[in-house]
């Protein structure tokens, strides 16, 4: 059997109708269209390059400012409630993978279906620090504010909120609180407030408190935190006690809880230390049961004196671990950190930060407003992953309780080619979070009846938490995701090792759960049925052109990392064929499946389809306004699955990943046919839209996808950004600008250059690193700029060119016309009439 050619794969009759003619023009569809950009108040919001500020209180949405100046480190995170606790939407401070687990109830059950959901558990709250003037309350929703000033600072990860307050007696007070979770110290939260009475004495009553608000609201909570209607990107909730008490301990100024989760048995403890400075002379009480203490300082503040409260809080989370043990383990971190000092770990932090932009940031000449939103992006990335470590990234890190805290395939698809060329030890770490769910992997195998490894679809332990299976489970392609991110950071890092301790496992369990998913046909041709792609508005589907593609990559990459192991003779490969009993007609198998891998084209629309019979549906017609989108909250599944419309790009994003198999001819015809289908309800779909349009001149439409998912939170496109940020689009941003703009690609470790800068811009510069070697590149219409700033010599293409720029050097060449084609008409002429 002759091998199926990239992007020519057999045609089947099955395909049904084939209308001639661009999509857009035959049928007058545009479903994408519906997704307009709000404004954002830049009254309120002002740009600023390197923080995100509000200069009211009442600047956005409850939920929305929560989100967007919460801090995190990706181990634990804490959302933008105001440090007085009211009001709110969502209290939130959450530890990456603490969870509770309940039984899915199935109205009609079946074999194999998911038997145990997981939910992120909300951890004690430690942020709230009451205060009282006079004895009346500061709320600051309410309050008398003749100056107010929030921001969040991407070069240090620090929330500071500055205010002056007239009591209703008429006394001013000035109130300064900063909050900060370390990225050096990962279990610690270290808050600061202060306060000053510049012009009056009065007493002073700071209230520092800590509350088990996943077990029970304090007695402020707002009503608009209750959800309103159907939405399943919300969190699941629960119908019994979550946090059974262990540990209570309240001492002066100190204070310590400790608890067990009531099903999955996963333990934490939360400890707090207080160190209080001023003048005056201080009073202290403290009190504390099972699910709250406070401690509690009385003052008579005098006019110039300021109070200050330091609160440091620790948080220690295990699944084996009792909570005793971990409350001494907060101990420990709260005595280190107090020996330290606030000053020394915000200096750390600003240190911590000045590494990551020096490795990752990414500059435009262009609207100052464009590089804020970029840098908010980047920063949400270094929230979601930096310290997550031995956990994965959830779809909204560990800033709101979107999608219940849940991995996903996002993470290996829209985070990591970040990491991976920016911070590759955070890569390798989720990578290997990976590696350390492959027993439970291969278990869900065995339910689905398939051979080597299943990855779950969503999850926070390892088991499919996806009671919804057919746009759930049926996401078969997440082996192949895992898969294809691993091999791309061994082909960015050259970290040969990884590979032959770890990922090797992944990649021949990957591969064999395809070959025994799939089938040969009698055409010699490798089909898979019965799965859903990216596009959850199209499911279980045969021969889905997504999953095929990244399938036949993950068979060939599986035969391509044994083969190489045991090139190297050092008999690590005989001892890897006896782990995972391997053998060369296994390893045959693999490469005949690969080749012979059903790639549908339909000759007469000149388009891969979506699935084998995608074309053969009804082209969506039905009258669409704004308030009934996304289709999903206002249409049946089984309305949305009988028609020509996606949730978001499917063959386009294959065609990004798989970039190096489909012709520059195939991607504008699928680009053209796709992307009026696509209604972008899902945030993962603009940053790829952008990706394909730069690198096929569709200039306009690039900028277009890209300025929406650029402020996908700060604007709030989709209308969830109150549930947490949306990390997977933050991560797209990066490729967007890297890969779309910037034209990067790496197929097989070869690095190329195909610049695309909007004409809004003047310039696009971003840093990579590239098997050690750190690079910064520098694209304008008319040349690229490389420096090598450290290691070895970096070699890539430009255009198709070989260059090779030596360690310390810099090389700078001219560009060709389609680094042009996104400037305007008149600016690319050459002035000879």
């Amino acid at each position: 059997m002759t091998p199926v050619p990239p992007g020519r794969g057999p045609v089947h009759d099955t395909i049904g109708q084939s209308v001639p003619g661009n999509i857009r023009t035959t049928y007058g569809v545009n479903l994408r269209s519906h997704l307009e950009v709000p404004e954002i108040n830049r009254s309120t919001h002002p740009v600023d390059p390197w923080r995100w500020v509000e200069t009211s209180p009442k600047a956005s949405a409850l939920g929305v400012s929560e989100t967007q100046f919460a801090v995190a480190n990706g181990y634990l995170g804490m959302r933008g409630n105001p440090e007085e606790g009211r009001d709110s939407h969502t209290h939130g401070t959450y530890v990456n993978g603490f969870h509770e687990t309940w039984h899915i109830k199935h109205a009609e059950d079946a074999f194999g279906l998911a038997r145990e959901g997981q939910t992120m558990v909300e951890a004690p709250d430690t942020k709230t620090i009451r205060v009282y003037v006079d004895d009346e309350p500061l709320r600051v929703s309410e309050a008398d504010l003749e100056h107010y000033e929030r921001s969040i600072d991407f070069r240090d990860g620090i929330l500071r909120r500055e205010l002056t307050w007239r009591t209703p007696a008429g006394k001013k007070v000035v109130i300064r609180t900063t909050r900060m979770v370390s990225m050096v110290e990962k279990h610690l939260a270290v808050m600061t407030y202060e306060i000053e009475l510049p012009e009056e004495p009065a007493p002073v009553v700071i209230s520092s408190q800590v509350l088990n608000r996943q077990d029970g609201e304090d007695e402020y909570h707002s009503a608009e935190a209750a959800p309103e209607g159907f939405d399943p990107r919300r969190s699941d909730g629960f119908d019994h006690r979550v946090l059974e008490p262990v540990v209570s301990d309240g001492q002066r100024g100190y204070q310590v809880h400790g608890y067990r989760c009531a099903n999955s048995g996963m333990s934490i403890a939360v400890a707090v230390d207080h160190v209080v400075e001023t003048e005056d002379e201080i009073d202290m009480s403290v009190e504390s049961d099972d699910d709250a203490s406070k401690v509690v300082y009385h003052a008579h503040a005098t006019p110039g004196r300021v109070l200050r409260l330091t609160k440091l809080a620790a948080y220690h989370t295990s699944e084996k671990v009792p909570a005793g043990e971990l409350a001494d383990r907060c101990a420990r971190t709260l005595s280190r950190a107090r020996d330290r000092g606030v000053e020394d770990l915000q200096r750390t932090q600003r240190d911590w930060y000045d590494h990551f932009w020096h490795r990752g940031d990414v500059e435009v000449d262009g609207p100052p407003e464009t590089q804020q939103a970029i840098r908010f992006n980047l920063f949400q990335l270094a929230q979601a992953s930096a310290r997550a470590e031995t956990y994965g990234i959830a779809a909204k890190g560990v800033t709101g309780s979107g999608y219940s805290g849940h991995y996903f395939w996002d993470t290996e698809t829209y985070v990591l080619p970040f990491l991976t060329y920016t911070m590759p030890r955070f890569a390798r770490n989720a990578l290997r979070f990976r590696y350390s769910m492959l027993d439970k992997a291969r278990a869900r195998a065995r339910f689905l009846s398939v051979n080597g490894a299943l990855y779950p679809w969503r999850t926070i332990n390892g088991e499919e938490a996806s009671a919804y299976y057919e746009a759930g489970t049926a996401q078969y392609h997440i082996n192949a995701d895992i898969a294809h991110a691993m091999v791309k950071y061994l082909w960015a890092t050259g970290d040969q090792e990884f590979m032959i301790r770890e990922g090797v496992d992944v990649l021949v369990e990957t591969a064999r759960m395809w070959v025994s998913l799939g089938f040969f046909a009698d055409d010699g041709c490798f089909n898979i049925h019965g799965v859903t792609g990216p596009d959850e508005y199209t499911t279980v589907v045969d021969n889905n052109l997504f999953t095929n593609a990244m399938a036949r990559f993950n068979l060939a990459a599986a035969a391509v990392a044994c083969k190489r192991i045991a090139e190297l003779g050092d008999g690590r490969w005989a001892a890897i064929c006896r782990r995972l009993k391997i053998d060369d007609g296994e390893i045959a198998e693999w490469r005949r499946a690969a080749e012979n891998m059903v790639i549908a084209y339909d000759e007469t629309l000149g388009v891969h389809p979506q699935d084998q019979d995608f074309l053969a549906k009804e082209v969506w017609d039905q009258d669409l306004e704004h308030p009934r989108r996304p289709l999903l909250l206002h249409f049946h599944p089984l309305v949305i699955y009988r028609h020509q419309v996606l949730k978001q790009a499917d063959v386009v994003l294959a065609m990004f990943l798989r970039g190096d198999e489909f012709t520059e001819e195939h991607k504008r015809a699928n680009f053209e046919y796709y992307d009026p289908l696509t209604t972008g309800d899902s945030t993962l779909s603009a940053v790829v839209q952008s990706i394909i349009a730069a690198e096929i001149g569709y200039c306009d439409e690039a900028f277009e996808h890209f300025s929406k998912a650029l402020v996908v939170d700060l604007a709030d496109v989709h209308g969830n950004a109150a549930h947490g940020i949306h990390v997977a689009s933050a991560g797209g941003v990066w490729s967007a600008l890297v890969s779309g703009f910037g034209g990067m690609r790496d197929y097989r470790g070869d690095i190329s250059f195909d610049p695309r800068v909007p004409a809004e811009w003047g310039a696009l510069t971003f840093r990579l690193t590239v098997r050690g070697t750190h690079v910064r590149v520098r694209c304008t219409h008319t040349e690229i700029t490389i420096v090598n700033l450290n290691g070895a010599d970096f070699d890539c293409t430009v255009q198709g060119q070989a260059v090779t720029v030596p360690a310390g050097e810099t090389l700078t060449m001219g560009l060709d016309e389609r680094a042009r084609a996104c400037l305007p008409r008149a600016e690319t002429s050459t002035g000879e009439g």
